[in-house]
């Protein structure tokens, strides 16, 4: 087991202080990540791992995965971590389930994750675009296995079950930080809406799995007690990873977490109670989202 303090006390972030080496990425290039690119462009999808500026794009690219952010690609939230952008959302496109689904067929992916901005003004929340991609995918692509990242549907329980009711294997509601940090980083959002979501997600049959970022200024025991909170309720999966500040009008990074902390906190949440642990600094929620289809 691997000793640290049982505390945490974060760090201020100093004015231009260098990522570590652990953080290091590698460009995306090469003809998988082109073949991908050129998909994307074609058939005027928005991807979460270019909006959200994810640092794995390059290696889930590269071997010919990514994943599809639905409903366009302005957030009607303004969470202070996200490099989405933020506004009024035009309207949909109701041709948008098709294009996804001839997209995954194309890719040959056997596993798809698909997410999807908020659209709180949208009465169903977006919920039967949500549906009629994943059937369309499942029509097209029957061998494939899906996850759905599907966002806070406020207290809308039935626009909930119409998104998780298309044959999808995970469904995935992130928490993002623990509940002391949801007033400076998710003021839109509440805490124990979020936890009873993935209490209904699992009670409704489906493999539940959420995700959280490290280094906004949480403390060790705010962490245990999010974990807590989650084997409560069931959960099935739980991704860790580093929080990167997208621009400086953004939530400042506090920490950089050391990669023996993010083993130490996998090892501390499959101890009590929860089934798998993802956990690394460049870990995000869809990374490797293949391998907890099954877990």
């Amino acid at each position: 087991m691997i000793e640290l303090p049982v505390v945490s006390k974060p760090v201020e972030e100093k004015k231009g202080r260098r990522k570590p080496d652990w953080l290091r990425v590698k460009l995306p290039i090469g003809p998988e990540y082109a073949k991908v690119r050129k998909l994307v462009d074609n058939h005027k999808l928005h991807t979460i791992c270019e909006s959200g500026n994810c640092p794995n794009m390059g290696e889930c690219w590269g071997a010919g995965t990514a994943t599809f952010m639905i409903l366009g690609n302005v957030c009607t939230r303004s969470c202070s971590f996200c490099a989405v952008a933020t506004g009024r959302p035009p309207e949909y496109d109701e041709q948008e389930p098709k294009r996804v689904a001839e997209a995954i067929k194309l890719m040959g992916v056997k596993h798809a994750v698909i997410t999807s901005v908020n659209r709180d003004e949208l009465k169903d929340r977006g919920a039967e675009i949500w549906y009629q991609t994943v059937v369309q995918t499942k029509e097209l692509s029957p061998s494939t296995t899906i996850e759905t990242l599907i966002p806070d549907v406020k207290g809308n329980w039935d626009a909930l079950y119409r998104m998780i009711d298309g044959g999808q294997e995970v469904v995935s509601h992130n928490v993002e930080t623990v509940k002391e940090l949801y007033r400076p980083v998710r003021p839109q959002a509440k805490y124990d809406r979020s936890i009873e979501e993935l209490r209904r997600i699992k009670e409704y049959g489906k493999r539940s799995k959420t995700g959280a970022m490290l280094g906004l200024g949480e403390t060790d025991d705010q962490i245990f007690q999010m974990m807590d909170d989650l084997v409560e309720v069931g959960l099935d999966v739980l991704t860790l990873g580093q929080y990167l500040q997208p621009t400086k009008r953004h939530h400042e990074v506090i920490e950089y977490v050391h990669p023996d902390k993010f083993a130490f906190f996998k090892e501390e949440g499959e101890k009590r109670g929860i089934k798998y642990v993802e956990s690394g600094p460049l870990v995000r929620s869809s990374y490797h989202a293949e391998r907890h289809v099954h877990v």
